[in-house]
């Protein structure tokens, strides 16, 4: 498919019930706000438009209805280990979240693990990000992969597939690799340590992408939901921009992170490196790679020029 068709192709409209903001938000007239704006501020990304009435209107509906998928889950489980005449074995609810460098994922996954843990069925929430199964810099440059990394080949597939195996399985502890983005690298010797909880989500650029071939499994097929983040190119580039530039003049300063000579750039060559950067790098990997997988999601947000979500799919059952 050329990449303009990939650009602007949009899933089945059969698969999908289509909202817009305002019949999404009438979800959930009467729950409780649980997060302070000062809490909001806190999980907010760099760049994000985060704010009470979007958690209201947009996130607190989608943390309930994920709650009760859960819920379906665990008491699916539990009637199949009574059928097989089995100890219940009911294992954690995965959640994956999919979609751009700087769409806003990792602000709404780190939301969704503040708001499900506030519901009842599922109080113990954990979030891995797939960056710390990223290759370290160290074996990427053996492989001439690091102008590629944030794309597939530049992640330890196996490694990931492992660790979500453990908590499907229903291991008591499953460890993953820490990822420094201020050292832009894995941490020797760092592990994130889950043990157990209600929900694990899953956040990564190509958490939905298929399997490298037939006879392999994919990562998705771990999920037990799938959320993918979209927005237009246009409007991510400048959010991706716009975020370079903030970092450029924040944790681009401190002498320790691996991108510091950028913080010595004028405000022209930073928008032109991160032009640049978003160009030859993210662009290419959204078309290529993590664009072709949003119709494998359960549920899409498309988000508006404002960085607001302005409309919801959820994939028929």
């Amino acid at each position: 498919m050329p990449a303009d068709e990939a650009v602007t192709a949009a899933p089945p409209s059969a698969l999908y019930r289509a909202l817009d903001r305002e019949d999404w938000a009438r979800l959930a007239p009467e729950m409780e706000q649980p997060l302070t704006a000062a809490e909001v501020v806190q999980l907010r990304g760099l760049g994000d438009r985060l704010d009470l009435q979007e958690v209201q209107e947009v996130y607190l509906p989608l943390s309930r209805l994920l709650s009760l998928y859960a819920r379906a889950t665990k008491s699916l489980g539990a009637s199949t280990s009574t059928f097989l005449h089995e100890p219940d074995t009911t294992t954690p609810f995965l959640i994956g979240i999919a979609g751009s460098v700087a769409v806003g994922k990792s602000t709404i996954a780190r939301l969704l693990r503040e708001l499900l843990s506030r519901w009842s069925d599922t109080p113990r929430v954990e979030l891995v990000t797939t960056d710390g199964f990223l290759y370290p810099n160290e074996e990427l440059e053996r492989r001439g992969l690091m102008a590629r990394k944030g794309f597939p080949e530049s992640y330890d597939r196996r490694a990931l597939l492992e660790f979500l195996t453990d908590l499907k399985s229903g291991a008591p502890v499953a460890r993953a690799p820490f990822y420094s983005h201020l050292r832009y690298d894995i941490v020797p010797d760092a592990v994130v340590t889950v043990r157990r909880p209600d929900v694990v989500i899953v956040e990564g650029l190509n958490v939905l992408a298929p399997p490298p071939s037939a006879n392999e499994v994919s990562v998705s097929e771990l999920f037990d939901f799938s959320i993918y983040v979209d927005a237009a190119p246009d409007d991510i580039a400048q959010w991706y921009v716009d975020r370079f530039m903030a970092l450029k003049n924040g944790a681009f300063a401190n002498p320790s992170s691996y991108f510091n000579a950028f913080a010595e750039m004028n405000d022209e060559e930073a928008h032109e490196t991160a032009l640049g950067y978003w160009s030859s790098i993210n662009l290419p990997n959204l078309v290529e790679n993590v664009l072709p997988t949003r119709h494998r999601a359960t549920l899409i947000l498309q988000k508006s020029a404002q960085h607001t979500v302005d409309r919801v799919l959820l994939r028929k059952l």
